[in-house]
């Protein structure tokens, strides 16, 4: 068993004994619990001290009885000072509160409501920011009137637009990380998604500041007191009493003095308290890697039949084929659309293909060919603006443009994503984050789920499962969280695991180990997979069958075995020779393709390949080629050389 790590290595989050052992810690708590302290024991020590009526030492200065002189009415004044910390700090704890909520409210609203309603949200905050706190806050108290009710709604509602700024910020951060995807995938509910992987990974800084923004509203309902717009007679908090001192400050500073010091001192250790947390409240995301998907615990499997079909003609051709009973996904002219200020663009244009049952698909191309985003169309991740559209998009024979594709997905369908660094929940237990989804939906008691998640985990070859399980993603080396994302895929029963650039962060030794796993996991359960690659080689030495993807369209369909020696169409001859291998000529310039990749807004006319090709002619430059028998090429028989031509990398 390895040894555990130390403890501050083991949990990310608020380390309190670093904080008090540096001087802004220890300086900041030992004030803040000071005040605390007094806020809390004053008026059970002092109250009665501090009403009690003396009218033979009214007015009178700093004395052996009275530290800080009296007031009008010969109350004590230092006595008064420390009972009103009571009424100061609840009034400013109030208002932080007041803050915080509402700011939560109006900066998660894009993720609560929608991203339409979120935009308008979003506007009104950034008007309110415009305006000056303290103008917000004078506003507001003449709204809703004098008084503690009244100043508490004036600051907090003042407070709360820069706080929903700032969370604005923090969940636009995280928004687009993959664990939430796999959340959404996984059918949990907004609120869910907020309250269990939003907030948490957010709430540092939240909480760094709220714990200032408390100094700040301290220091406000001060000044609404002292203006006579906050605390009224006869309660009194640390603004009225520098109120009531100003007329005697010639006469007795500390009458004004002793209030106004009280005031500063309770800002100032909530400030350097919110200081010592911002330095050490942290939250450790390194290293967090994550898979998307859980699976069905029952998946009905249909008879195997023994072979895998290869790629229909296309439908541009004009011929039309029913799906084999086999068929996992189906695929026929897909198109992404993404609006732009230039207009509407289509990183992927009629892509068509077919996945059977455990048959490995690679895909493969430059960046920027619309493989990434051939992905996330299938799986239904790409949300508005971004449409999808096809003449057919069906999962095991169910139609994925309509009904409740994210149940679906959700439950047969694995994505494993290629960033390693957000698609773990880096605040959550690796056992708790594998279980989620087979509680949601396998509906497994927490128990049941937590041993599923341990038994996936060692399926996977993670060593010492049960204690991995209750370790962060930051634990685990890369090799270990992507083997970890194969088995949360594997948490049900998925027909198909989409895989996108799954060994991009890898070295080869791990890459190798992943890829292994891979493909015990499709012999043994017969599912099926869609490798996602950018490296020719591994897609080779996986895959069945390949598909090479250039402009947003399929160039070529090929066995994979006749990739390096049989491929028909120039871009795949070009990609292929452009892999160094133990027979590379070290005294001769790598092969390069001539060129640059197709913008997808400014696809040229005829073939998208045609600048960069060496065989292109008037034609190809003219008319675009469909995918005729597994290529889309006019010169698909005259073939390149097995490398490119020197002068076609001049």
């Amino acid at each position: 068993m390895p040894a555990r790590l130390p403890a501050p290595l083991r949990r990310p989050g608020l380390r309190v004994p670093a904080t008090l052992r540096t001087p802004l810690g220890l300086t900041g708590t030992g004030l803040l619990a000071l005040v605390l302290a007094t806020a809390v024991l004053a008026p059970l020590l002092w109250g009665d001290a501090a009403e009690a009526v003396d009218t033979a030492a009214m007015l009178q200065g700093p004395s052996a009885d009275h530290w800080a002189g009296t007031d009008n009415l010969g109350r004590d004044l230092l006595f008064r000072t420390l009972v009103a910390t009571r009424l100061s700090v609840v009034l400013a704890l109030a208002a932080t509160a007041l803050a915080v909520g509402v700011g939560l409210l109006l900066g998660t609203a894009s993720l609560l409501l929608g991203p339409r309603t979120g935009r308008l949200v979003t506007a009104g905050v950034n008007i309110a920011v415009a305006f000056p706190g303290l103008l917000l806050a004078l506003s507001f108290a003449v709204i809703f009137g004098v008084g503690q009710v009244g100043s508490v709604l004036a600051i907090g509602l003042s407070g709360a637009p820069a706080f929903a700024r700032l969370c604005q910020t923090l969940v636009a951060g995280v928004a687009t990380r993959d664990y939430l995807a796999a959340a959404r995938l996984a059918g949990v509910g907004r609120l869910r998604i907020l309250l269990r992987h939003v907030l948490p990974n957010v709430g540092g800084p939240l909480v760094v500041n709220a714990t200032i923004g408390a100094g700040g509203a301290l220091l406000s309902f001060a000044g609404l007191s002292f203006l006579g717009l906050g605390v009224q007679a006869p309660a009194y908090d640390w603004g009225r009493l520098m109120q009531d001192g100003l007329d005697r400050i010639y006469l007795d500073p500390l009458a004004a003095l002793v209030p106004g010091l009280a005031v500063v001192m309770a800002g100032l250790a909530f400030n350097l308290t919110g200081e010592a947390v911002a330095r050490t409240f942290s939250i450790d995301s390194i290293g967090g890697v994550s898979l998307l998907a859980g699976g069905a615990l029952r998946t009905r499997r249909r008879p195997d039949s023994g072979g895998v079909p290869g790629q229909d003609a296309a439908p541009s051709a004009g011929v039309e084929h029913e799906a084999g009973t086999d068929t996992v996904l189906d695929v026929a002219d897909l198109v992404v659309t993404v609006p732009t200020a230039a207009g509407r663009v289509r990183p992927v244009r009629g892509v068509t293909f077919r996945v059977a049952r455990g048959e490995a698909v690679g895909v493969v191309g430059e960046s920027g060919s619309g493989k990434t985003l051939t992905a996330l169309a299938v799986a239904r991740l790409l949300e508005p603006p971004t449409t999808v559209t096809a003449r057919r998009l069906s999962f095991q024979g169910r139609d994925l443009l309509s009904g409740d594709h994210r149940t679906l997905l959700g439950t047969e369908l694995a994505m494993v994503f290629q960033d390693p660094v957000s698609s773990f929940n880096p605040v959550r237990r690796m056992g708790g984050q594998l279980a989620e989804g087979a509680r949601h939906h396998l509906r497994l008691s927490r128990r049941q789920a937590r041993d599923r998640a341990v038994e996936r985990l060692r399926s996977v070859r993670i060593d010492d499962p049960e204690h991995r399980a209750g370790q962060y993603p930051h634990e685990f080396s890369g090799g270990m969280r992507q083997r970890a994302m194969i088995g949360l895929g594997l948490m049900g029963s998925p027909a198909l695991i989409v895989a996108d650039e799954p060994t991009t962060a890898l070295d080869v030794t791990v890459q190798r180990q992943v890829l292994d796993l891979l493909a015990e996991v499709r012999e043994r359960d017969a599912v099926a997979l869609l490798l996602i690659s950018h490296d020719v080689s591994v897609v080779a030495d996986v895959c069945d069958r390949v598909l090479v993807m250039y402009a947003g369209r399929v160039v070529e369909d090929l066995p994979a075995a006749d990739l390096a020696t049989s491929a028909r169409h120039p871009y795949t001859r070009a990609l292929v020779a452009a892999v160094p291998h133990l027979g590379t000529d070290l005294d001769r310039p790598l092969a390069v393709i001539p060129g640059r990749p197709v913008d997808p807004a400014d696809v040229p006319a005829g073939c998208p390949f045609a600048p960069r090709c060496p065989l292109a002619d008037a034609r190809c430059r003219a008319e675009d080629p469909e995918l005729v028998d597994g290529v889309a090429c006019w010169h698909p028989d005259e073939g390149l050389p097995a490398t490119v031509p020197e002068e076609a990398t001049a």
